[in-house]
């Protein structure tokens, strides 16, 4: 019980002023970057927290070593950033920029949040190449900051087909990322340094 009050004390205490992120400017010789959520995305379905889909830390780290600047946008809960770190050190994703909901807020609303997160980027200069997601919020977020759809893919949830419809959201409904690494090795360009 005791932990159950201190659990419900932190979400209520997270949702009472919205902080803004953190965004820092684009690297001037690396402002190329790509979007990976992460439940459902990185994780075989959205409350899966603790599971790694096979090869998505293969797939993430072929991006950062072309040369792409690695952002993880999840709407968990702020008091799991620590935790969610933790999760991608441990199961092998290279480093990169980690942006969690930042009050409960943004938790009951992962649109407006990403939104908000993306717009951010982009008026500190970043480009978003590529973006990876596995629900329509996540979708609809790429589509209203311009990322360009045929650079846009869903990943299938264990037990649901990919949300959305490709002709509107994605370009590709992958079944994991064992069978998109060689699309990233072959096709993907190193990014371009300015």
């Amino acid at each position: 019980m005791r932990n159950m009050i201190i659990l419900l004390v932190i979400m209520l205490c997270s949702s009472c002023a919205h902080v803004p992120a953190n965004i820092p400017d684009a690297l001037t010789n690396q402002p190329q970057a790509v979007i990976f959520d992460i439940d459902g995305t990185l994780t075989p379905s959205p409350f899966a927290f603790f599971t790694v889909r096979e090869d998505a830390a293969n797939a993430v780290r072929l991006f950062a070593d072309k040369g792409y600047t690695i952002i993880y946008l999840s709407a968990r809960f702020p008091f799991l950033k620590i935790m969610t770190l933790n999760w991608l050190k441990s199961h092998g994703f290279p480093d990169g920029i980690v942006h969690v909901g930042d009050t409960s807020g943004d938790v009951i609303n992962p649109y407006q949040f990403k939104k908000r997160i993306l717009n951010d980027f982009i008026k500190h200069k970043w480009k978003i190449e590529f973006a990876y997601g596995d629900s329509c919020t996540d979708f609809e977020a790429y589509a209203k900051v311009n990322i360009r759809k045929d650079h846009v893919y869903a990943l299938k949830r264990v037990v649901e087909p990919c949300q959305g419809n490709e002709k509107e959201n994605w370009k590709e409904c992958l079944k994991g990322w064992t069978e998109h690494m060689d699309f990233i090795e072959k096709s993907v360009q190193p990014a371009p340094a300015r």
